[in-house]
């Protein structure tokens, strides 16, 4: 029924039945099996249910959560990253960009980030936004989802972005979580 469902073949079922390649495969994991100090009964069980078991038994323990999130910072004008889970548009926020002594620099020098997180709209939509990750993460670990993309858009991706996706990335983190950061419009900066 689980190679039905998740419709993959078999690895031992070149021809014949489903049912043949599983008995072919309990006979050859047969020594294994003898050896194991814990066997699991998955007959029953969903896959959700299976890493439930698994992390119970085989986890990691201590205050890291069992996933890791990536942060990526983007421009618009570059394309949204085909890997993201969730995607937030931070166009609408001020742009540092118009403001000539801060043009050359990126989000992730002082005096951009201070000039985007100065504004009370950018404060507002912060936590807005913080409140929906602290209330989705913890769901995301209880599903048994392993790695989260979290991307973050500007115009070129190199202001907005890399300042709010630092400042999310760092509450992420204080929340206990692995956490990887990636600035795709500074890497594409001509």
């Amino acid at each position: 029924r689980r190679f039905k469902e998740s419709r993959r073949r078999h690895p031992l079922l070149p021809e014949g039945s489903v049912l043949d390649a599983i008995r072919q495969e309990r006979h050859k994991l047969e020594e294994l099996r003898g050896r194991a100090h814990r066997v699991i009964d998955t007959s029953s069980i969903t896959p959700r249910e299976l890493r439930q078991e698994l992390s119970r038994w085989y986890g990691e323990s201590g205050n890291q959560k069992p996933m890791t999130v990536s942060v990526i910072s983007f421009g618009y004008k570059h394309g949204l990253p085909l890997d993201a889970d969730l995607a937030v548009d931070v166009r609408c926020l001020p742009n540092p960009h118009y403001v000539e002594s801060l043009a050359h620099f990126t989000g992730n020098d002082p005096p951009v980030r201070d000039y985007v997180l100065k504004w009370s709209v950018t404060q507002r939509f912060l936590q807005k936004f913080l409140d929906l990750i602290e209330f989705l993460l913890p769901q995301y670990v209880k599903e048994g989802k392993q790695e989260l993309v979290i991307a973050i858009g500007c115009t070129g991706g190199q202001h907005r972005s890399v300042a709010i996706a630092n400042y999310i990335a760092d509450f992420i983190r204080e929340q206990g979580y692995v956490v990887n950061v990636e600035h795709r419009g500074i890497l594409q900066r001509v």
